[in-house]
């Protein structure tokens, strides 16, 4: 019973982890039709400010307590600063085109990203663990828990009914799900695409942040974090569906799950098995388990 538990607590904390991360990466595509590889240097990138920005802080000795604010504030300037320009200046010329080519060009929107990082942060470690130690632990089954990270629980099913509650109970959610459907339908009835196009981009950017800016203070920020979350984004958001927000949380659960019960009953298997569920899940599924219908045209 108690290995159940670990493995329940282990799987929704990592599974937290994973939406929080890949939420941003399935929306851009669900609106944008763009797998954006340069998600993986906006969740560099919040790291690194996260990292910075707490460092500063603490080192002038400002109240603890106020030290969380930095997470959010982290994603929104990532947001604004990488993920606005990024969009206005370059992917906005490629909108259209076939989709390889759009991967194509995140990408290499991602290897000047990683560049600009080293250029600016070096290659040194950068550490953040004081927002980490302040919550402390809490004993679980006679097992501590990092406070830190079953918030993190809590952080993702927030998010996930703050996205939930936006696309589907309000205005602009409901504009954004009409473009989603049918782009030249929703011009065609006078629906602006364009700042739709942007807010959405930056909105991914943000959330890509967010998911480094809250990981910052639980490693060592080092050049190349943002590569290895990539690969795991993808494989959470191909497992759910692409373009779905429910299909991301629940693929991110299953992917977690998977993996906290591998890393307990046979670790050795480990490495692989968030690639092996994507797997089966493709065979059985090409288009993911929760991917929003396409429209037919005739």
């Amino acid at each position: 019973m108690l290995t159940l538990v670990v493995i329940v607590l282990d799987g929704l904390v990592y599974s937290s982890w994973l939406f929080i991360v890949a939420v941003g990466l399935t929306l851009i595509y669900g609106v944008l039709r763009i797998v954006n590889v340069a998600h993986g240097s906006f969740y560099a990138l919040g790291a690194y400010v996260m990292a910075s920005a707490a460092g500063y802080y603490f080192a002038r000795g400002l109240p603890p307590q106020a030290n969380y604010l930095i997470i959010p504030l982290a994603a929104l300037v990532v947001g604004l600063v990488v993920g606005l320009p990024l969009e206005r200046g370059l992917l906005r010329f490629f909108y259209g085109r076939d989709q390889v080519v759009l991967v194509l060009v995140t990408y290499a929107a991602f290897l000047v990203l990683e560049d600009a990082t080293k250029l600016v942060w070096g290659v040194d470690p950068y550490y953040a663990v004081e927002p980490y130690r302040l919550l402390g632990t809490l004993s679980v089954g006679g097992l501590p828990y990092a406070v830190y990270d079953l918030c993190l629980i809590g952080v993702a099913g927030g998010l996930g009914a703050v996205l939930w509650w936006g696309l589907n109970r309000t205005r602009n959610g409901k504009l954004l799900g009409a473009v989603i459907h049918d782009r030249e339908m929703s011009e065609a009835f006078g629906v602006n695409v364009t700042p739709i196009f942007t807010a959405t981009f930056v909105l991914g950017a943000m959330l890509g942040a967010l998911g480094g800016a809250l990981t910052a203070p639980e490693i060592s920020v080092v050049p190349g974090v943002g590569a290895e979350v990539i690969v795991l984004a993808f494989a959470v958001v191909v497992t759910g569906g692409l373009g779905s927000v429910v299909g991301a949380m629940l693929g991110a659960l299953i992917v977690g799950m998977a993996r906290a019960a591998v890393i307990h009953l046979a670790p050795s298997v480990e490495l692989f098995v968030v690639y092996l569920v994507m797997a089966v899940v493709l065979a059985l599924r090409p288009q993911g388990l929760f991917a929003p219908a396409a429209a037919r045209k005739i």
